[in-house]
């Protein structure tokens, strides 16, 4: 039996395909993971709890950011491949299997992995809102490791730049009117690398909950961090899908996970204004 590692960078063991993509997340959710523990030992907390629940919650945030993929339909699609979301896999519902071809969808990790996290949570006996505290930076840390994946696919790339930072994409890769060759060389077209964007920014926002959570710790409650996750996080996710030609749009061209991103804020927003309202 042959190894077919498609379009995507890896090794092959034998018969069997490991793509850098799946090495990528693995390292993301191995270093989320090792944050945590650290988190939850500062926080007086079992980091061995850690551990234990990573393992579920890491296939069920898989599980839900696949169908958050499945579900979608990008911008501009036709059922041609795997990467058009739910107009080839409503036709083609094998292949919603085969995570490694097509794609992933962040939101829907959160989600299906949160539901996971209350599940143990209530189980155990365990501060639901210190726990997602826990979490919070560990996620925006393995999510920027995890977007590098994208590089390697040559995935999550915008429109054409000049700027010294731009990315090449092969032939393979391109989609929409970047397919044309004549416009758009092989040899001079540079592209936004917006996976890059997308993960200095969490690996800022990573400095900035930690930091928060030491400095203000005397302040804040349990739960606030992980409030603030939700704002940073989809005000990263707003301007990322900005530069997404092929972004999952609702009716008036606004992204969906543009969308998503603003719900999610104005609940964080209105959550935190809530919880440290002034008592009289």
């Amino acid at each position: 039996m042959s190894c077919d590692l498609g379009l995507q960078p890896g090794i092959c063991l034998g018969p069997l395909p490991i793509r850098f993509y799946g090495i990528i997340i693995v390292v993301g959710i191995l270093v989320g993971g090792f944050v945590a523990t650290r988190e939850a030992r500062w926080r007086g907390e079992n980091s061995d709890r850690i551990w234990d629940a990573l393992i579920w919650i890491a296939i069920a945030g898989i599980i839900g950011a696949r169908l958050y993929h499945v579900f979608s339909t990008p911008a501009g699609c036709t059922e041609t491949a795997p990467s058009c979301g739910w107009p080839w896999y409503r036709n083609h519902p094998l292949d919603a299997l085969m995570i490694w071809n097509g794609g992933l969808g962040i939101f829907g990790a959160l989600l299906v992995g949160g539901l996971v996290v209350l599940i143990y949570a209530r189980r155990h006996k365990l501060p639901l809102a210190r726990y997602l505290d826990i979490a919070a930076p560990a996620l925006l840390i393995g999510q920027a490791i995890g977007r590098w994946g994208n590089f390697v696919n040559q995935e999550l790339y915008g429109p054409p730049t000049n700027l010294p930072w731009g990315i090449p994409i092969d032939a393979a890769h391109r989609y929409g009117a970047f397919t044309d060759l004549v416009r758009y060389p092989l040899e001079t077209t540079r592209f936004h690398p917006d996976f890059l964007y997308e993960s200095v920014l969490n690996v800022i926002g990573f400095i900035v909950l930690i930091v928060v959570a030491r400095r203000l710790r005397l302040r804040l409650r349990d739960g606030d961090i992980f409030l603030l996750y939700l704002i940073w996080y989809p005000a990263n996710r707003i301007l990322v899908e900005s530069l997404r030609p092929d972004a999952w749009t609702v009716n008036g061209g606004l992204a969906t996970a543009q969308l998503v991103s603003l719900v999610l804020m104005a609940v964080a927003v209105g959550g935190l204004l809530w919880r440290h309202r002034p008592v009289k």
